[in-house]
């Protein structure tokens, strides 16, 4: 299957490969990774605030 690639300016994240290949790292860690990544450098990272932008309650995400 072809690979697509389209350059884009905004709502788009560009992010390293490293995290997404880390075999220590579970797919719900890699997907939390790549989410916290694609947020402003100036967002609330907390426990509380993660939990408000996805389904998963605190404890799922701690």
């Amino acid at each position: 299957m072809p690979v697509f690639r389209v350059e884009r300016n905004n709502g788009y994240t560009v992010m390293s490969n490293y995290h997404l290949r880390d075999k220590s790292l579970s797919l719900k860690a890699k997907g939390l990774l790549s989410q916290m990544l694609s947020l402003l450098e100036d967002w609330d990272y907390t426990l509380k605030s993660l939990a408000l932008i996805n389904r998963e309650k605190i404890d799922a995400i701690r």
